[in-house]
């Protein structure tokens, strides 16, 4: 866990020691809702009100996790609604920063527009002087309040789908009721043997964790598969959340899980239902803006010494996004 010894951030955040060489992924910590009316949100939670302008979402390029929400908020048409920090790539012992380590911003990423912070954890403390735990992104934070309401990326876009709908495009449901029941399974499907799948075999430290999570997570891709053989999208003929949620996986798939985190039985590119399905999405107009294989490959080949002790971020594959795709053909 990250803590603050002599002024310097440690995240202890890749520890295995207790868990027989598995990665556990932490649960975030601030679980708080926005809502249209700042009432309650879906667990309890809230109190805090939707209103243009009122709050800030701290983000990487190179993070899945974060991704989801940079496509909510470009899809939804909530960028003049919601202001952007975007952390530099390389994560150091200092965790998320707002600049390269000699001080430059790298393309795409910006400085801190609120606090000027140099590090991700200030705005943690920020939030909560006593704070010791993860410093992850996304981040939503309230300027009114100067809090963070939110760390939970699967929380924010959910916030995102619909709290902001009288200032953001209300057309755009990607969390349907009639189809709830359906992308919530799907989501326990793809959270632990997909999204996380592919960390449980990077971050692995025994053969036996990684065999497990290797196994459980080319079983579900096979599942996604055959299922994309019948359907146009994961719950049917519109794209959901659980879309998006799968999306951010499978765009940094061939070019750093494959290699980086070992998950080396096939390629997305060599599904072609799951191929087709990427290039398919990634040419939705918006979402090809929110994508950077540059910042995505320093922040993962750079940042794991444990991996990859040399740093050195490898430049090919070679891959088209653009390329067509074949999936207008399904109709359900």
């Amino acid at each position: 866990m990250g803590q603050l010894v002599e002024g310097v951030w440690k995240d202890e955040w890749y520890d295995t020691k207790s868990s027989g060489g598995h990665f556990v992924r932490n649960e975030a910590a601030f679980r708080n809702w926005v809502t249209v009316d700042g009432s309650a949100g879906p667990s309890g939670e809230g109190g805090f009100r939707a209103e243009p302008g009122r709050y800030h979402l701290y983000v990487s390029l190179a993070c899945p996790w974060a991704h989801r929400t940079i496509i909510f908020r470009k899809l939804k048409k909530l960028e003049s609604v919601i202001s952007l920090s975007v952390v530099d790539p390389f994560m150091g012992e200092n965790g998320w920063a707002f600049a390269a380590p000699d001080g430059s911003i790298t393309p795409g990423s910006t400085r801190d527009e609120l606090f000027a912070a140099r590090y991700l954890h200030e705005i943690y403390t920020r939030a909560n002087p006593r704070y010791s735990g993860r410093v992850t992104v996304p981040v939503l934070w309230d300027k009114n309040r100067a809090t963070i309401v939110n760390n939970e990326s699967s929380e924010i876009i959910r916030m995102l789908n619909s709290a902001f709908d009288g200032w953001g495009d209300a057309s755009i449901d990607f969390y349907p009721r009639e189809l709830r029941g359906e992308i919530d399974e799907l989501n326990a499907l793809i959270y632990p043997r997909v999204n996380n799948g592919v960390y449980r075999c990077g971050f692995a430290t025994t053969q036996a964790a990684y065999d497990e999570a290797f196994d459980s997570l080319f079983g579900a891709l096979d599942q996604l598969e055959q299922r994309l053989e019948r359907t146009r999208y994961l719950a049917g003929s519109r794209i959901t959340e659980a879309d998006w949620r799968l999306f951010t996986t499978l765009v940094r798939f061939d070019a750093v899980y494959y290699s980086h985190f070992k998950c080396n039985l096939r390629r997305i590119i060599d599904y072609p239902n799951l191929w087709n399905y990427l290039l398919e999405l990634y040419q939705v107009a918006g979402v090809a803006e929110t994508v950077s294989l540059a910042q995505i490959k320093r922040h993962y080949y750079a940042s794991h010494p444990m991996i990859n002790p040399t740093r050195i971020v490898p430049k090919g594959p070679a891959i088209d996004l653009n390329a067509p795709h074949n999936r207008a053909r399904m109709s359900g």
